[in-house]
Parts: C-alpha cells; structure tokens; sequence
C-alpha cells in the first residue's frame, strides 16, 4: 500500500486537511447524511434518467425500486464507478461493487436512513486498450487473455458511444474456449452473449451484465455517458467555464502540499486548462488560449486546433451541455452534483487524486462525500488455503516468479539430519580455510591468493551440492511443488495481485452465484486490511 492510503487507514489525522472527514468515526456518517440532504439536486429529474436507462437494460426489479428511492430526498447514496471493462473488467471492480452495497447496508441500519449503492459508469473515458481485454485462469493455472476487436472509433470517441459488432461474438467465444469447463459455464456464457451482442453499446453490455451479478441485490447501475442527464449538470459546467483553470489550480496546490508532506501528486493538471473535454466531434482537451508572440492570454479557449470565444463556450456550456464532458477532476464533482453521495468507494490511485479536490469541491459550494476505499481480497480455493495453513507460507513471498520460495520451503521440509550436516560442513570447512588464509603468507605472501581461490572453489562446489540436495528433494516432494505453483497461479498470476489481474467473471465460472452472494453478506469492509477469501 501507499503512504498515503496507510495513513488514510490507521493514521487519518495526517491526512485529515485533504478529505471531508474520517470514515472510521461514526460522527462523520451522520455529519454527510445531514450536509447531502441539505443540498438542493435534481433527484426527481435524476430519477427519470436513470429508471430510461434500467428499461433500456431491462435491469432487475431490484435495482428500479432502489433506484426510485433517490427522488425521495431524506435519501442519499453510497457511490463507486469504474470503467466498463469487458465482461466486468478484474475483480476489484466486484469487490468495489460489494464494497458499496454492504457499505450502504451497514450506514443505512446505523444512521436510520435510505441509502442507495450507485455504480457509475465512467462511460466518457475513451482509453479503448484499458478495456478491452479481459484476463482468466484457464484449467491449467495459465493466464490467457480474451480480446474484443475495436468498433468503430475506438480510443478516439468516449466509450459509451462504442457499439459492438458481430465481432464480439468470436470473443464471447474465446472467452468460452479459455475458461475451465464447471456446472455453471452453459448459463455464464449464454448470459454473456446476450448481453455482449451486435448492436449493444460498450456501457450498455457492461451495466447488463453487472446488473445480472449485483442487481438483484439492489445496486443501481448509471451510464454516465447519457446525454439525457447533461443539463442537470450544466450550471457546472458553466461554472467551470467561467472561472477557466481555478479547478486546476486548486488541485495543483493540493497536490504540491501532499508531497511535501512525503506522499505523491496523483493528478499534475497543466496550468490553464480548464477541467472539461469537447465531445463535438471526438473527446478533445480545452485550455485558455495564449498569444504565441506576447504569451499572454486573451479570453478565448484553445480546443485542438480551433480557438472559440469565451462567450461560445459558456453559451455552449448552457445550450448544449452534452457536448461537454468532465475530466478526472471535474467528474466527482459531476457525480455529487447529481447523487446525494455521502461516500465515495474508491481504490488507491481514486483515493489519491480525491485527495487533491476538497478546495475545488468548496469552490464550488459542493459538499464534498466522505471517502472509503474499497475492499481488498484475495480468493483462493479450499486446496489453497490448506496449502498456506500447512506450510505457513506468507501469502506475499508468493509475488515474486522466481522460486525462492519455493526453494525456502523445501529446505524446511528437508530432514534436520541433511540441513543439519551441510551446514556444519560449510562452517567447518570455511573456519579451517580462514585459518589457511590468515597463516600462509607468513610462509609465502604469494600464497594467500591461491588459498582463497581454492575457499571460493569448495563455497562454490558446496553450493553446487546444496542445489543438488535442493533438487532431489523436488523431485521427492513434486507434489509440495504443485501445490506451490498453483496457489501462486492464484493469487499473483504473472506476478501481479488477483484483484488487479483476473475478471471476476472467471470466478463466477468456477463457483457460480453462490459466490457473489456469500462476499456481498460476508466481505469484511474495514480500510486498510487485505483478505483471503476461500471457496
């Protein structure tokens, strides 16, 4: 973990200037749930939008009547988002979703108040290549990668403008192909080809598909990419506008005063630009325009190629919001001007750059939501976990791909006999060749060279030994070294965390529905904590 998100976990007064409050004080819970409801939002409107958007995905009863509940206003919302990675994207999008649902589970019965978990969508981001692949634990512990082909205008238009073509069917057919055969994968992939279909937009198969895993549980799906709700957020936008690069200089400063205090600057906004992208035509950055010669601003903004008046852009901003979209700092500003969110989940790198925003969040006269990161985990199956208990293998010495630990455990395992005389022998031999050093150049000062090449020929040939030792006793204990690499396989494949690396669809695979429903009742939601989870 950072420094930061350590201290934000177990330190939280360190930090405590960057954020609206300490998630871990029930105090902050009821101060949140008083400011959101203050604040006057579009709920009614907000609603509309979002109740198309289910119809439109056919999501669960569940999902439609925990979304009416935001036009109630003694509701507020618990929010996560990501973006809409193929088939679900890795599991730590899951564990977010999770993370929401029993975060507002647990507010709920605590502060006596409806509180609905919300995904976002982050449907505007146009970053193709981070979405388009999806990673899985093939039979044989292998990791194989399932590709969508790019539609048309992929990495250029936001995403949620992406449709799919009949492409896609071929990786709902690699996906089928890669993923270890179980009683469950005929539904899975039947699901999955209906909602990853010819004609679906990239966000819409996403929202279907996570609203398959976790509607019935009450999560509300948001695509942000609709232009429906753009003018609820117009007033924003004009403000951001009007104040050209006050959002990107509040977030500097933040930043700049996080990494004195020895943490890190998650987001460095160029100076003048503004926090907004032009979607006319593609998804372009926007800046105050400068005169080349004097390099002095004028009041215009510099959009690719193109300089638009001030005046344009701030009648744009009114007029036709959906021409807009918000960058990385204006999009949680975005959110809670539209949610009533009295927390945001969000995973390290979100917590970083939430970090940077509470001046530009009072800028704008927007209460700022409390922060929890997200759950943590690991899952491993039954063989697994015997295998750390037995051993008690630390579960980071298996991040590395090399086999030290492999080799460490071996040793352990071998008799105290064997350990016992090769050690002794190494000490023995290397006491009497020292003294051999130290008493031959009295004789001959020649002679200590020779001496200490013929005590790095016997370290080295007893190392030789040693490895040979090491790898009769793999091949006596190839059992133990199977059970090694498949529990690494599990938990870091390719050398990196589960989480980051394998779709949770993958996991669904190997153990159905039962799995969702047994981490959204039991996932333990403390930050700061990493957890295994077995099957």
């Amino acid at each position: 973990m950072r420094p930061l998100a350590l201290d934000y976990a177990f330190d939280h007064a360190k930090v405590a200037a960057f954020f609206a409050g300490d998630p871990a004080q029930p105090e902050s819970w009821a101060a949140q749930v008083a400011a959101q409801r203050a604040h006057a939002r579009p709920r009614t409107e907000l609603a509309a939008v979002i109740a198309a958007q289910q119809a439109r995905r056919n999501a669960p009863d569940a999902a439609r009547t925990a979304a009416q509940r935001l036009a109630d206003p003694a509701s507020v919302a618990i929010v996560t988002g990501q973006q809409a990675g193929l088939f679900g994207g890795p599991l730590y999008t899951l564990l977010k979703a999770i993370t929401a649902l029993r975060l507002a589970a647990r507010v709920s019965r605590e502060q006596s108040v409806p509180v609905v978990p919300v995904f976002w969508i982050d449907a505007e981001d146009h970053d193709w290549a981070e979405i388009a692949s999806c990673d899985v634990l093939a039979g044989d512990d292998a990791l194989r990668q399932v590709t969508a082909a790019p539609p048309d205008g992929a990495g250029d238009k936001p995403v949620g403008w992406l449709r799919y073509t009949d492409d896609i069917s071929r990786a709902v057919a690699d996906l089928r192909e890669a993923l270890p055969p179980t009683e469950f994968t005929p539904e899975l992939v039947d699901a999955l080809a209906s909602d990853y279909c010819a004609g679906q937009s990239v966000a819409d198969a996403f929202g279907r598909w996570l609203e398959r895993t976790l509607g019935p549980q009450g999560l509300v799906v948001y695509d942000a990419s609709d232009p429906a709700a753009k003018p609820l957020v117009a007033p924003l936008f004009r403000a951001e506008v009007e104040h050209a690069g006050r959002t990107s200089r509040l977030a500097a400063e933040a930043g700049s005063a996080l990494v004195k205090l020895g943490y890190h600057s998650q987001v460095v906004p160029a100076e003048g630009s503004l926090a907004l992208f032009d979607l006319d035509g593609g998804r372009r950055g926007i800046r105050v325009a400068t005169d080349e010669g004097r390099g002095t601003r004028d009041e215009g903004f510099q959009i690719g190629d193109d300089v638009v008046s001030r005046d344009a852009l701030l009648e744009r901003s009114t007029a036709h919001p959906e021409t807009l979209s918000p960058n990385v700092l204006l999009r949680p500003l975005v959110q809670d001007t539209l949610f009533p969110t009295i927390c945001y989940v969000a995973g390290p790198n979100e917590l970083a750059y939430l970090g940077q925003l509470r001046g530009v969040y009072e800028s704008f006269g927007l209460p700022m939501p409390l922060v929890a990161p997200r759950a943590t985990a690991t899952i491993l199956d039954a063989a697994g976990i015997r295998f750390l208990n037995r051993y008690k293998v630390p579960l980071e010495s298996l991040v590395a791909q090399d086999e030290r630990a492999l080799n460490e455990l071996l040793t352990a395992q071998l008799p105290p006999s064997v350990e016992r005389a090769v050690h002794d022998a190494e000490a023995e031999i290397g006491a009497r060749m020292d003294a051999i050093v130290r008493a031959v150049p009295a004789i001959d000062p020649t002679l200590e060279g020779a001496a200490k090449s013929t005590l790095g020929k016997i370290e080295h040939d007893m190392k030789n030994l040693r490895g040979k030792i090491l790898q009769a006793a793999k091949r006596r204990d190839e059992t133990l070294r199977r059970q090694f690499v498949h529990v690494r396989a599990q938990a870091f494949p390719g050398g990196s965390p589960q989480e980051r690396t394998v779709g949770f669809v993958a996991f669904v695979n190997r153990y159905g529905p039962a799995l969702v429903e047994r981490l959204t009742a039991e996932l333990p939601i403390d930050g700061g904590m990493h957890w295994i989870v077995t099957v």
